[in-house]
């Protein structure tokens, strides 16, 4: 099933109303869809690379309004519609755990899910769920996903198709990795 949801989301970028599907996927993909934007996102860039910053910012934007919806989810219809959710990625029991401590570091929750393979919308939802600061969660979320969204559309824009296979491969990785050196940086200077 995904992989032809996958497929069907790669077709798209071929068509003139790629940019506007770009945005609904990116919009839904912030709080209940499972195909992240990268798969429209990637081959959209490398059809049109003088468009890889429009691309990037529609994304960015559309991403973040979704991640608003996922808040409002969380917000207002955890019980009948956020835990649906998080139970379809079998996130119930870590939300029970992970509820009380959220609010001390919910931003860097939001930041690093929002650059890592972790899905973004169990964190749009937790964040609603648990009251977070909702300016806190705008803010971490524009940071969030702008690194994303932006680095990849600079890497393909810069490198070009040879980059994508490398990127579709490691994107998570090196998002991961990424996100523990910042982490690791912020510590160092902290403590030392």
């Amino acid at each position: 099933m995904l992989r032809s949801l996958y497929d069907r989301t790669i077709r798209l970028a071929e068509t003139r109303h790629a940019l506007w599907a770009l945005a609904v996927i990116s919009f839904l993909e912030s709080s209940v869809f499972p195909i992240p934007p990268d798969v429209l996102m990637i081959p959209m860039i490398l059809a049109a690379p003088r468009r890889a910053f429009l691309i990037a910012g529609v994304c960015l934007a559309a991403s973040v309004a979704g991640g608003l919806l996922g808040y409002v989810i969380g917000a207002f219809l955890y019980d009948s519609v956020g835990q649906p959710v998080l139970a379809f990625y079998g996130k119930e029991a870590y939300f029970a755990e992970f509820r009380d401590t959220y609010n001390a570091w919910g931003a860097w929750a939001v930041l690093i899910a929002g650059v890592t393979p972790f899905p973004y919308k169990v964190i749009t939802i937790l964040s609603g769920a648990t009251g977070l600061n909702l300016t806190i969660f705008m803010v971490a979320s524009v940071i969030a996903r702008g690194i994303r969204f932006f680095i990849l559309a600079a890497l393909l824009w810069k490198f070009g198709a040879p980059i994508r296979s490398f990127i579709e491969r490691r994107l998570g990785l090196l998002f991961t990795l990424f996100t523990a050196l910042l982490l690791g940086g912020f510590a160092a200077v902290r403590y030392l």
